[in-house]
């Protein structure tokens, strides 16, 4: 039986808590991503994957393991196995983001946005408000089905439409012939920074101002 503990407690962090460095890990590791507040490693030899968080979240390791539980009679959620005060260890989910896809021209199809719009609802009628639903937390399987990765905001309280932006510029412009469907890694991360910003500005109108 593998000791996920102590698999966890030989990766090795530099920098600060908050956005550190690895140093080093157990060779029965491979890095698959960085994210906001963890790392994902795959466990060779395995179906699973830890995710390992940084000193300064290792607070959602907790909040994040409860999600995963609420969600765990959906199919579209990879199932958790073991957690611990940093980490969780969960399926590992093969196949192709989102993001991969528009970058390698890998064909989106409705009956994905549809499968992605049922584990959505789902996770609504359990009670939890899904957020922060970007292209990189999306997963195509070779098989063709649809699971989704990294619910850690599932629990906030603002109304998030970052899914409902994605699904219109679907319907709107990727189903649209003319429109690529191969984008270069570049252009994506230009149009996501945009996109940021945009949600991120307020805009105030100047206050009136008294009729003399």
């Amino acid at each position: 039986m593998i000791d996920f503990k102590q698999i966890a407690e030989q990766i090795q962090m530099t920098g600060p808590d908050f956005m550190p460095n690895l140093k080093a890990y157990p060779p029965v590791l491979e890095l698959i991503g960085t994210g906001r507040s963890a790392f994902a490693f795959r466990i060779l030899e395995s179906s699973l994957v830890i995710k390992v968080f940084f000193p300064a979240f290792q607070h959602i390791a907790d909040e994040e393991a409860a999600i995963y539980q609420t969600l765990a009679a959906s199919y579209y959620f990879p199932d958790l196995h073991d957690a611990g005060q940093n980490y969780l260890v969960m399926d590992y989910i093969p196949g192709h983001t989102l993001y991969d896809c528009l970058r390698k021209g890998i064909s989106i199809k409705d009956n994905h946005i549809v499968a992605i719009e049922h584990a959505l609802r789902f996770a609504a009628a359990q009670g939890l408000n899904p957020s922060d639903i970007h292209l990189r937390n999306i997963i195509i399987t070779p098989t063709g089905d649809v699971r989704l990765i990294d619910p850690a905001r599932f629990r906030q309280q603002k109304q998030c439409t970052q899914w409902k932006d994605l699904h219109i510029a679907y319907e709107k412009l990727y189903k649209k012939k003319m429109f690529p469907k191969k984008i270069p890694s570049f252009v994506l991360e230009l149009i996501a920074y945009l996109y940021k910003k945009q949600k991120s500005f307020t805009f105030q109108a100047p206050p009136n101002k008294a009729i003399r």
